[in-house]
């Protein structure tokens, strides 16, 4: 197999799984031509419901140029309500044009405010707030910019269909287009497309070393920062001074300067609780990333052992855990439902490999967490080696506050059904909640992971 690109190495994406060529270029190039737009599932009341039952108003928002932490920051300035009122179904990239849904507790439609750069939709009320599992998916239509070998893409998708299994059956959903399947990765945004870090601080926090996770955070400068910013983040590292550190550190880099008031405000030198109490300066979803991203870390690391390892993807052996679908998924969509799990022994190989086939089962893998269950057979040697590997175990996301997690499994192989256009050179496909476009768009470009945003 192709070594992936150093930078997905260091957070744990080993390999591409086709060989040819990429069209090379790079995607958003400009932020229309990265559309995202969600695939929801989340019922509202009218907007005139009664709001001591249906206290949050939810709406849909086409974003461009807005991160949607940011945006919910903007909101909730600008409403007057604390920033934990506004709640989203999926996190969206900055560098795009997003469609998305949000709940406000609390609000009216008259107290939604104009933002440049968002187009704001109100659907109506809800009794409660918008949740990750409200979202069923995205569907994507990223163009790719300055394509130097765009008559390659035809060659990728037979290879990605190839590997998901579907030369032995027709298209994965019965939509249009080619059915391709790919390592369910989780992409570079997940640790920082360009600086890497969040992983890191993950680790340490499931460690319970605190310092060591603000110092991941604050420092580690990275050569795709603008010179400034790596040598506050040097300074940091070098004499945390954290009051001298705010006169250094650039004012865009918000959850930076909150930590580093934080510590500034300590009477000596701070002690473990403070650095902890510094960490959870940030927004709480992303105290829950920290964690999320090194378990995701660990996920990618098993995934490329396994195609180290030469096991399928698209079909169980003895000792894997499946999940089967999400009945409930949007036509066109194949959703894992990993609430549903089933461990396969040698007896249940073949049968469960049927479910596989007609997209009713995946295999998957662990994020491992408080009560996660690990495989069997080779894929559990896999897991458990992994595990030893990073000096980690279930029980140490036995953790405070929002870094606590229980864990769950994932599937470890994507499959959609994907258009290809030309002039340029262009890719529509829809995928689960959770799942990357970038391990889609990595397989055709083949480039530095900054190039696909």
């Amino acid at each position: 197999m192709r070594p992936a690109h150093p930078t997905e190495q260091a957070v744990g994406i080993e390999q591409y799984v086709s060989d040819t060529d990429g069209v090379g270029g790079r995607l958003r190039a400009e932020d229309d031509q990265f559309r995202v737009r969600e695939l929801e599932r989340f019922d509202t009341e009218p907007v005139d419901a009664p709001t001591d039952a249906y206290p949050h108003l939810v709406f849909r928002a086409t974003l461009r140029g807005w991160d949607t932490n940011d945006f919910a920051s903007r909101l909730s300035d600008a409403i007057g309500v604390s920033r934990e009122r506004v709640n989203w179904a999926g996190t969206k990239d900055k560098y795009a044009v997003t469609t998305q849904l949000f709940s406000v507790y609390g609000a009216d439609p008259e107290n939604l405010p104009d933002v440049n750069g968002a187009e704001i939709e109100v659907l109506g009320r809800a009794g409660r707030n918008l949740e990750f599992g409200d979202l069923a998916g995205n569907a994507f239509e990223l163009a790719v910019g300055d394509a130097e070998r765009p008559e390659n893409a035809e060659a990728i998708t037979d290879e990605l269909h190839e590997f998901g299994g579907l030369g032995r059956r027709g298209n994965a959903t019965g939509g249009e287009g080619t059915s391709i399947g790919v390592p369910n990765f989780f992409g570079q945004q997940r640790f920082g497309s360009r600086r890497p870090v969040t992983h890191k601080v993950g680790l340490e926090i499931a460690r319970e070393d605190w310092e060591g996770a603000v110092m991941a955070y604050l420092g580690n400068p990275a050569d795709a920062e603008p010179e400034g910013t790596q040598e506050a983040r040097a300074f940091v590292e070098e004499t945390r001074d954290w009051q001298e550190a705010l006169e250094r550190i650039p004012n865009r880099l918000r959850y930076e300067r909150s930590m580093c008031h934080a510590l500034a405000e300590c009477e000596g030198e701070p002690g473990p609780e403070d650095f902890r109490a510094a960490l959870e300066r940030v927004p709480s979803n992303l105290q829950r990333l920290f964690v999320h991203a090194a378990q995701s870390y660990a996920f990618n690391r098993m995934l490329s052992e396994r195609l180290e390892r030469g096991l399928p993807f698209d079909r169980p052996v003895a000792g894997d855990v499946v999940c089967f679908s999400d009945t409930d998924a949007p036509e066109g969509l194949e959703l894992p439902d990993t609430d549903r799990l089933q461990r396969v022994d040698e007896r249940r190989v073949d049968s469960v490999t049927r479910h596989c086939e007609r997209g009713r089962a995946f295999v998957t893998a662990p994020l491992v967490g408080t009560e996660t269950e690990l495989a069997d057979g080779e894929q559990g040697e896999i897991e458990r080696a992994v595990l030893e590997d990073l000096d980690l175990a279930s029980g140490d996301f036995d953790l405070p506050g929002e870094f606590h997690s229980t864990g769950t499994r994932r599937a470890i192989l994507v499959r959609t059904d994907l258009e290809l256009e030309d002039e340029p050179l262009t890719l529509s496909f829809a995928l689960p909640k959770g799942s990357y476009a970038t391990v889609v768009g990595r397989e055709y470009l083949k480039v530095d992971p900054v190039d696909l945003g």
